[in-house]
């Protein structure tokens, strides 16, 4: 009888406590970054990988040469009759001696041309997330966050599985463009929800630099994780190892955000009217800009290094690792930080230091000589992450409605927009004018745009804007002429 009456106790307690769980901020703060974690592990697992792994496929009889051009073997090729017979002594005297300047040469040629394939391929995913955004952005004031949310995760899962298994680059193409659809969910609905959760300024700055602390710890795992386990393991084990992580993920999300439909209490503000507020528009092209850089040398730099330092895959995974660290660090530190002295100087000083660093980067001559220009070019890309994602937050609260689903849509396009258009253009930027002159040229855009960051010191409210439209239409002079 004791028994009996302890179970029902006991079943009541595990409710109770599952019900604090699912009340926790902390909890769901903690399950955004899990979430945001896992998909740029997968974003940056690929890096090491597909350039060499698809330059294996097209040259499946090259990969003693490469190791021998990396250790500074010469290679002969020792001459055949038509026959198939060996060659008489005579014959040896005329044999073709391939020199290793004629094989670097080639070698070359067939990377730069790879530069290109590569590049689509990374950008494919950022484009389909572009298209996707404005879907989901919507969508989330319809049916909340947590459906979006759990979507996210099944695809993902389904984009692990085919690049465990895919071994042809159209296979891999797709898997790379179906990740984009889940990162739009999981990215668009995470920081809503955290949005949502922080109401306080200060609070929703922390709560969004370690989520998106989350999201530096995957791009810090993900290159040297992938680039390890295929030199070591083989291409299929890194991914399936992510697809075990998902799973779990998945489960975490069934139980404490029990995903179904939430509709929004208030009116959300069109995308219309988001899209065409100027202050949005300079936080998040902010956010682009900060990223270009870092998405022009995912594809480019691997091949380069294997180019001009003769780097093998576990050098090309780990070029990435001061970044990542640095930018872990930068995000996690400018999240109050960028509070504290004003997100619009953390941000206009993060484009500052990212155009140096873009700058420095082809100067190097060894992995060593790239360690700083990438710590400091990942700090910084942090600085302005961590600063522009609150306070896009911050400007729909002064200037809108309280609902964040559409302004989060914009700012991951933001970060999207980065990320396809420096891939997508880095092949041919490097057919064109060079590794170096690529570089250059972005790292002069961010110099140019990081003024426009000084509109965001103090912004004007949703009553500021209604009377500086109704100024406008008796004395003509513009809202933004206005301000200033």
């Amino acid at each position: 009888m004791a028994a009996a009456h302890d179970q029902p106790t006991l079943g009541s307690l595990f409710t109770n406590c599952l019900q604090r769980c699912r009340e926790s901020r902390k909890l769901v703060l903690f399950i955004v970054a899990i979430a945001l974690l896992l998909d740029n592990m997968l974003l940056t697992t690929v890096v090491p990988i597909i350039p060499e792994f698809l330059y294996d496929i097209q040259h499946p009889n090259e990969s003693k040469i490469s190791e021998s051009l990396e250790h500074g073997v010469p290679i002969t090729v020792a001459p055949f009759h038509s026959n198939g017979l060996n060659a008489s002594a005579d014959d040896n005297a005329t044999s073709a001696i391939l020199s290793e300047e004629i094989l670097k040469k080639n070698r070359h040629k067939d990377l730069i041309h790879e530069t290109v394939a590569v590049g689509m391929m990374f950008a494919s995913k950022a484009f389909v997330q572009l298209l996707a955004n404005p879907i989901v952005g919507p969508l989330t004031h319809r049916i909340g966050y947590s459906i979006p949310m759990f979507t996210g995760f099944i695809i993902m899962f389904l984009s692990t599985i085919i690049f465990a298994f895919g071994r042809s680059y159209s296979v891999l193409f797709l898997a790379r463009a179906l990740q984009g659809i889940g990162s739009s969910c999981s990215s668009v609905s995470g920081m809503g929800m955290l949005a949502e959760r922080y109401p306080d300024d200060k609070e929703r700055g922390n709560a969004m630099g370690i989520a998106l602390g989350g999201l530096a710890l995957g791009v810090l795992i993900g290159p040297p994780f992938g680039g390890v386990m295929y030199e070591f393991v083989g291409k299929s084990a890194p991914f399936l190892v992510l697809s075990a992580l998902a799973l779990g993920d998945g489960l975490l999300q069934l139980m404490l955000l029990q995903p179904g439909v939430v509709k929004q209490e208030a009116d959300p503000p069109s995308l219309k009217s988001l899209v065409t507020d100027p202050y949005i528009l300079i936080a998040a092209g902010a956010i682009t800009f900060a990223n270009t850089g870092i998405a022009m040398l995912e594809p480019s730099l691997p091949i380069w290094m294997m180019d001009t330092m003769g780097a093998g895959r576990w050098k090309q995974g780990v070029t990435f690792l001061p970044a990542s660290i640095s930018y872990l660090i930068g995000t996690n530190l400018f999240g109050p930080l960028g509070h504290r002295m004003g997100r619009w100087l953390a941000s206009l000083l993060g484009l500052i230091i990212i155009g140096v660093c873009l700058m420095c980067i082809p100067l190097a001559k060894s992995l060593n000589h790239l360690i700083v220009p990438n710590a400091g070019l990942g700090f910084a890309i942090g600085m302005v992450d961590s600063s522009m994602m609150p306070e896009l937050g911050y400007l729909v609260d002064i200037r809108h409605s309280a609902v964040y689903g559409s302004v989060y849509a914009i700012g991951d396009v933001a970060f999207c927009l980065g990320f396809a258009i420096g891939p997508a253009m880095s092949g041919t930027l490097v057919n064109t004018i060079g590794f170096e002159w690529m570089l250059f040229s972005i790292a002069i855009l961010d110099f140019m745009y990081a003024p426009f960051l000084c509109l965001l010191r103090n912004p004007p409210t949703k009553e500021e804007k209604k009377s500086l439209i109704v100024d406008s239409d008796n004395t003509n002079v513009s809202t933004l002429d206005c301000v200033h």
